[in-house]
């Protein structure tokens, strides 16, 4: 089963395939996705990452935590899941 993971504090530079280097390291990496800003197209400096199992998920945890990447000091937790939204907002009057 595979398991998700948070990277925060990313180089606004990295890429989704950088970022899949940087973690193949420690195991199969299923999907690397940079979160982009929708209006201006950059990086928001935070990601995801799908690793296939959940002890690859955790030595890349242990190993990448705090680690250097692109001129930044990394951080990786486990991704929590997402909220539900409640849909208000744009749009609606």
């Amino acid at each position: 089963m595979s398991k998700k993971l948070y990277v925060g504090n990313l180089s606004f530079s990295v890429t989704d395939q950088a970022l899949a280097d940087a973690f193949s390291q420690c195991g199969t990496v299923e999907t690397a996705k940079v979160i982009m800003d929708r209006d201006t197209g950059r990086s928001k400096g935070f990601a995801f990452v799908e690793m296939s199992s959940a002890t690859e998920a955790q030595t890349s945890i242990s190993k990448l935590n705090g680690s250097q990447f692109e001129g930044r000091a990394i951080n990786v937790s486990e991704a929590k899941p997402q909220a539900p939204r409640d849909g208000g907002g744009r749009g609606r009057y």
